[in-house]
């Protein structure tokens, strides 16, 4: 599924509004992560804190009844494409670093972090410890050859 220019506006205009909850200022939030709950049926999108207070609440038209198989890794992949858009604004919102965005299905299972700030350091989306046996084994395997 390829995002439309008014899905990626609704959820541009969504995370706008989340930030604007977390104004950057001198008292900074203890919040951990915003947990984006996706409802593949409605299309509904909504942002929690970590102690299931509702932040925000949209429906992105294109994703009401979407039936596809990889709705999810579909929309995984929409999300950090946005978080990254707006990065500027994602970066400096009124949290205790670090903080992230993680996506959860309905049934509050986690499918993806979707973004990572840390001070100087941004994390986009992916397993950070993916493929780590692969790249140790190869290091180790080039180190002994030498």
């Amino acid at each position: 599924m390829k995002a439309t220019e008014q899905t990626t506006q609704q959820i541009e205009r969504a995370i706008r509004k989340i930030a604007q909850k977390y104004p950057a200022n001198e008292e900074t939030s203890v919040l951990t992560d915003i947990h984006l709950r996706v409802t593949q049926e409605s299309g509904e999108m909504v942002a929690f804190d970590d102690d299931e207070n509702e932040i925000n609440r949209c429906v992105i038209e294109q994703w009401i009844d979407n039936k596809d198989e990889n709705f999810y890794e579909d929309v995984t992949e929409i999300l950090r494409n946005s978080l990254k858009n707006l990065h500027d604004i994602v970066d400096n919102m009124g949290i205790m670093k670090p903080y992230g965005f993680v996506l959860e299905d309905d049934d509050t299972e986690t499918i993806a972090e979707l973004y990572l700030a840390d001070d100087d350091t941004v994390i986009i989306g992916g397993d950070l410890m993916e493929n780590l046996d692969e790249d140790l084994d190869s290091f180790l395997d080039n180190l002994l050859k030498d």
